[in-house]
């Protein structure tokens, strides 16, 4: 898991290095056309019926909108922003998650979480304090990104059924599809170097994936969630090495607030888990 996350954080850098001389609409269509071609291979030795015969299928477009959206705002959002001030809005989408699960998902949510909620939108709001040299436009799409990606969560667990490929095929298919209409506005022929860099992103982010999915089959969910956090540091740490960003004091006070939030909600969850898992099996109670 850690090390998924610093492949998605080199991703990140990557990206944000690119956009300061591709379009965000180049962005999406040579990542997303390399990564397409490195997963249907597996999706056609599965079967192509995975993708033709999905469940709830208007769940399956809504989740495809929110990631191509998440993602675009994403890329937008880095070419303004320092890496590490991007990486802490999007830390916040578990906190979305837990405030909008019980309107969405008819989900339980106690007091506690309910403060540990209210404790990470203070977070954001110290977080988005601007600057005289932050562009508006840009804390916007971070903003409606991070939405964007707490709503494909939340839409997701909605739709176990699917199997991890078809979600992601579909996620990077509505990438493509962004791609084909955006690129040709203010196209910039990439060199070679670049183009392959380009298309790097998307073989780094399908590495990440593949560890992402490794690490929750060696252990519990719950346990390896909270390595997210980690994605901080190498914010920071990538920021500094490849563009001299350094965080603001209020960036970093918003994002130990945001990460203590998130850790509080995530323990009650687990706890949760516990107790249903206690409920529905008498003996589970007796292991420690």
């Amino acid at each position: 898991m850690v090390l998924a996350i610093f492949l998605f954080s080199l991703n990140d850098a990557m990206g944000k290095w690119l956009v300061v001389t591709y379009t965000v609409g180049q962005v999406l269509l040579i990542r997303s056309a390399v990564a397409l071609a490195i997963l249907l291979p597996f999706v056609w030795q599965a079967g192509l019926s995975s993708l033709i015969k999905v469940e709830r299928p208007w769940q399956q477009f809504a989740r495809v909108v929110c990631s191509t959206v998440e993602v675009f705002c994403f890329y937008f959002a880095v070419s303004y922003l320092p890496l590490a001030d991007v990486v802490t809005y999007w830390l916040a989408a578990p906190i979305y998650v837990a405030a909008m699960s019980p309107f969405l998902l008819g989900e339980r949510v106690g007091p506690v979480r309910w403060a540990a909620i209210a404790l990470g939108f203070i977070g954001v709001v110290i977080a988005l304090t601007p600057s005289g040299e932050i562009e508006p436009l840009a804390i916007l799409a971070a903003i409606i990104g991070t939405l964007a990606f707490a709503l494909m969560v939340v839409t997701g667990r909605t739709l176990r059924g699917t199997p991890d490929k078809t979600l992601v095929t579909f996620q990077l298919a509505g990438s493509l599809v962004a791609g084909l209409v955006l690129a040709p506005i203010g196209w910039v022929t990439p060199t070679a170097p670049d183009f392959l860099l380009l298309g790097a992103l998307g073989v780094v982010a399908m590495f990440a994936h593949i560890c992402v999915n490794r690490a929750v089959k060696l252990a519990d969910a719950a346990i390896v969630a909270p390595f997210q956090y980690t994605m901080l540091p190498w914010g920071i740490i990538l920021g500094w090495l490849f563009f001299d960003d350094l965080p603001r004091p209020v960036m970093l006070i918003g994002a130990a607030i945001i990460t203590l939030s998130g850790l509080i909600i995530y323990v009650r969850e687990r706890k949760q888990q516990r107790e249903i898992s206690a409920a529905t099996d008498p003996l589970s109670g007796d292991i420690p």
